[in-house]
């Protein structure tokens, strides 16, 4: 990044906003913390405001935006706006978390599904319905997040919201994989999604993937990696 440092600190200051491709196993407050840390050393920004505008679980990829000073103002707004997703789906198996964070377990019957059949489901979900959150989810109960609850084996009792799918589509089926792309609005689970898509099935599912496409008009396309934008900061700035 090229510019006199004063003014390139004052723009994080007065406030940017950056499209991030997080990748995986990182959590969404490792790369605002990551991003905290690099403008405290190469910048010299003692204290700034950043936040993220949805969370992405560790084990998903993807599209996050970032908001740094003032900008962080505008944070609600990008979250409210529709997320769009691609993944995996495995068919025959469930998990505790509805993912990969736990490991599979049971077995379903799966001799019962064709191609008609998923694609059938997957048009049942299109439109406004109740989904019950993962019990590993980011949820608070009593202060204390559902997740936390879940992985000290304690049992946490949450409630149904409702969210809205627009766009279902399934993009190819290879038993015991099946792939998506979903649109949908904020506060939408996926890994619910995975669980009740198997269970409308007369089966079980599990999220084997994740990836997080677009946030309305924003794509993971226009993102910006951690390397890069280390490298904006290099001392050649």
């Amino acid at each position: 990044m090229t510019g006199d440092i004063n003014q390139i600190r004052e723009t994080f200051i007065e406030g940017r906003v950056f499209l991030f491709d997080k990748p995986l196993k990182w959590t969404s407050f490792d790369v605002v913390n990551k991003i905290k840390s690099i403008l405290r050393h190469r910048l010299e920004i003692k204290k700034i405001k950043i936040g993220h505008a949805g969370t992405l679980d560790p084990l998903a990829s993807g599209l996050l935006i970032i908001c740094t000073g003032k900008a962080t103002r505008q944070i609600e707004l990008y979250q409210d706006l529709p997320k769009t997703y691609t993944g995996t789906f495995v068919i025959g198996q469930i998990t505790p978390s509805y993912d990969l964070e736990t490991l599979p377990e049971g077995q379903y019957p799966t001799s019962h599904i064709t191609a008609e059949l998923i694609n059938k489901t997957a048009n049942s979900f299109i439109g406004k319905q109740l989904q019950l959150p993962p019990i590993y989810s980011a949820k608070k109960i009593e202060g204390k997040r559902a997740y936390t609850l879940a992985r000290k084996g304690k049992h946490a009792e949450l409630k149904p919201k409702e969210i809205s799918i627009s766009a279902f589509d399934i993009t190819r089926i290879e038993l015991p994989e099946v792939d998506f792309r979903v649109t949908c609005s904020k506060g939408t689970y996926i890994r619910g999604l995975a669980r009740d898509f198997g269970e409308k099935m007369e089966s079980g599912a599990y999220l084997g993937a994740l990836r997080r496409t677009d946030i309305g008009q924003f794509s993971v396309s226009q993102a910006i990696q951690m390397h890069g934008f280390e490298e904006l900061f290099s001392p050649n700035y």
